[in-house]
């Protein structure tokens, strides 16, 4: 309680930036770099409402809207990914949970125009499940799979992992490989990060702390959790994840601590595994408030982001906050 006090009673970070506001509710923000130009990378958010207020926002790097995808069937979180095989070619893509509907939605991103594209298929998850045991929230994507989490679960195998089947109409269906993952129960899993470079995948128990599991299906201990982190007990619910990397496999995996007025980032080096004692760096206050969502790179994106940047969701604002991260980083190492 005292670390929690003093940590409070910091200046919160504030933004470098903040998107135009969504109409509803902010939720889970992701990131598409522009592999031709950096500086024009996009940002996605959801906004979560039921149709058809829901839906998805595209800003640029200034936080300006450049599209709205609606309606949507309150989406929930959404991922982006990258090369796809579709039949005229390798694509990028962000995944979105529309949860009403127990379904994936995937816009298809056009490099030239910077414009999504519906290629949904089948993409109907959590199949043999009913009711909010088949409603999707947390999703992430590894290499051609997505990873879903879902409203509430069961105490072992609350998400489930789906191959990515893209179709000669250029649509793309999901195809059932696994369900894994440990839940301790009390609230929910939502929030998932996945480590692409390493093989990780972690997600947010909000009542317990962040689970560590190998994010290949065919690795020969995939259902076994790896490590914990962040159990110490927190202000508010474990929240948003994102990761840092750096050439070399070192960095950074961010929570959330999700609290009214200042959520709290804590943060965590990247390489090694074990517990809380080992892993834990400090953290640092956002003046993003009740955070849900966040999204992390370390992608140089031109000159307002050069060595990239924090986005997070702020619920009073309804929109999503932009942090350079030399500016984080230097926040973190006053503490």
């Amino acid at each position: 309680m005292f670390a929690l006090l003093a940590a409070l009673a910091m200046a919160p970070l504030q933004p470098d930036l903040k998107t135009d506001p969504v109409s509803q509710d902010p939720d889970d923000p992701a990131l598409w770099v522009n592999p031709a130009d950096p500086a024009q990378s996009l940002i996605f958010g959801t906004d979560k409402a039921a149709s058809p207020q829901g839906g998805l926002y595209v800003f640029d790097l200034d936080g300006k809207t450049q599209q709205i995808v609606r309606p949507l069937d309150r989406p929930n979180n959404c991922d982006v990914g990258y090369g796809l095989p579709f039949s005229d070619g390798p694509g990028d893509f962000v995944v979105v949970t529309e949860r009403l509907q127990k379904r994936l939605r995937i816009f298809r991103i056009d490099a030239k125009t910077r414009k999504l594209q519906d290629v949904s298929g089948q993409t109907r998850v959590f199949e043999q499940s009913q009711g909010e045991e088949a409603a999707p929230m947390g999703v992430a994507v590894y290499k051609n799979t997505v990873i879903v989490g879902r409203k509430t679960g069961p105490k072992e195998g609350y998400l489930a992992q789906y191959q990515l089947v893209p179709k000669a109409d250029g649509k793309v269906d999901l195809r059932f490989l696994r369900t894994f993952g440990a839940f301790r129960g009390g609230k929910e899993i939502e929030s998932i990060a996945v480590d692409t470079e390493l093989g990780w995948v972690y997600f947010s128990d909000e009542g317990f702390g962040v689970h560590q599991y190998p994010a290949d299906p065919g690795h020969p201990e995939a259902q076994r959790e790896a490590s914990t982190l962040a159990t110490r007990p927190w202000g508010g619910d474990h929240e948003g994840i994102g990761l840092y990397g750096l050439p070399g496999g070192i960095g950074y995996v961010l929570a959330t601590d999700q609290l009214p007025d200042a959520s709290i980032w804590r943060f965590y080096r990247r390489e090694r595994l074990g517990g809380d004692r080992t892993r834990y760096l400090g953290e640092v206050v956002s003046s993003a408030d009740e955070t849900d969502g966040i999204e992390v790179s370390s992608a140089s994106l031109g000159p307002m982001f050069p060595r990239g940047l924090v986005i997070a969701m702020s619920s009073k604002e309804k929109r999503f906050h932009l942090y350079r991260w030399e500016r984080v980083e230097a926040a973190l190492q006053k503490r």
